[in-house]
């Protein structure tokens, strides 16, 4: 992604025309888009029974010297061969995030051989990766505990069940897509949101949670919604098509309430409804620093959320390989200003309907239509990732295999 000198991370913020500086400075870095990156999330399970819970001890003993920080204080965090990282989400879902690079077809070699060498390390342990974008067999239970976890269940507790399946039993697929040139960045924004609901009713692997099915495609997706909206809704509003991103940002971020107040101790739990705002404002002893304006960023979870390049947060985890399918097909989206602006007019109408992609998925026949044309529009553009001959044809193949689901409306 496009980078920028070191910014200081310690100055102190005492009004929110500062703090509004520095998240464009971090938040909206533009540049030619060059980049593509990918951050893939799985649940764990047992191989022999995947309803067993799984021991962090065991865990941490088949990642090695790859375990992150959060498992095992004392380990080095080596990334994988292909300079991946592994991280653990409070449920025990293991993510892997791959450096970005400048080919989809150079980002999905380097990724799969870093998704092969996990699967060895877990495999040689009797573990193996989930299939689905929420645990299908399991209910959820903490596995990684530290304060900033701590404190986010306490918050979410408040609005009910939802935060906990979302902390400990839900797993997603992130596509990373550079800004851009600062005259394509409002188009380029605004169509990453624009195709959100009907690439989520496409991709959707979430319907059965626990052991039973959910009544959502995505439930995944609807525990995402229900956690605390003032964190969770999407940034961008259907209809403003030339709004100001950076703007619209800052004004999210500041009224967003604080999830996590880092100091020493276990106890990371903010005065409730404390927004970043209020902060600035002196409502707590000290002042905020930079430092502390980029955790709260961490802490908002919206579907698009800028960290000097867009991150498309609302897709399902995918079973096996089909994780390339998403990847391929937002890139060739991307690819330039024309499929960025069909991919726009495409997404438009639908583009409010979150829960319904969720709760319907593809049987929700306008987002149905959606998908099949923004897959048609992708199929056409897949040539242009200039991507190997074997890999090109397996992704063509995935691809016409969900578009003929989004044309019969399947579930």
């Amino acid at each position: 992604m496009v980078t920028s000198p070191e910014l200081d991370r310690s100055a102190i913020l005492r009004e929110s025309a500062a703090a509004g500086r520095h998240l464009a400075r971090i938040c909206f870095k533009t540049g030619p888009p060059t980049y593509t990156g990918v951050e893939l999330e799985w649940t764990v399970h047992d191989a022999a029974d995947p309803a067993r819970p799984v021991d962090p001890v065991r865990l941490r003993a088949a990642l090695g010297r790859h375990s992150p920080v959060t498992l095992d204080p004392t380990s080095p965090a080596e990334p994988l061969r292909h300079g991946g990282t592994v991280t653990l989400e409070p449920g025990g879902q293991l993510e892997i995030s791959t450096p970005p690079r400048s080919s989809a077809g150079a980002l999905i070699q380097a990724t799969e051989a870093d998704i092969a060498q996990v699967t060895g390390l877990l495999a040689a342990a009797g573990l193996t990766l989930g299939r689905s974008g929420i645990d299908p067999h399991r209910r959820p239970r903490p596995v990684v505990d530290t304060p900033r976890y701590r404190a986010m269940r306490r918050a979410f507790d408040r609005r009910g069940p939802a935060g906990r399946t979302m902390m400990y039993s839900t797993a997603g697929l992130q596509v990373c897509l550079d800004i851009g040139e600062p005259d394509q960045v409002a188009a380029r924004w605004a169509a990453a949101h624009a195709v959100g609901p009907p690439l989520l009713a496409a991709f959707a692997s979430a319907s059965r949670h626990a052991g039973r099915r959910t009544g959502w495609a995505s439930a995944r997706m609807a525990a995402w919604l229900a956690i605390d909206p003032s964190r969770t809704r999407p940034v961008w509003v259907p209809g403003n098509a030339d709004e100001d991103p950076t703007a619209t940002w800052i004004r999210y971020v500041l009224a967003a309430p604080l999830l996590c107040l880092r100091r020493r101790g276990p106890d990371w739990a903010p005065p409730p409804g404390v927004t970043f705002a209020d902060w600035l404002d002196g409502a707590l002893p000290r002042p905020p620093t930079t430092d502390d304006l980029d955790y709260h960023v961490s802490t908002l979870f919206p579907p698009v959320r800028p960290r000097g390049y867009l991150e498309l947060r609302y897709l399902d985890a995918q079973p096996d390989r089909d994780w390339r399918l998403p990847l391929a097909v937002l890139s060739a989206l991307f690819t330039d200003a024309g499929t960025v602006r069909a991919a726009y007019t495409i997404g438009a109408p639908v583009a409010h309907r979150w829960s319904a992609a969720a709760r319907h998925g593809l049987s929700d026949p306008a987002l149905a239509a959606a998908a099949a044309a923004l897959l048609d529009l992708a199929l056409a553009a897949l040539p242009r990732l200039e991507l190997p001959a074997g890999t090109h044809d397996d992704i063509q193949r995935g691809v016409r295999r969900r578009l003929a689901a989004a044309r019969r409306g399947d579930r």
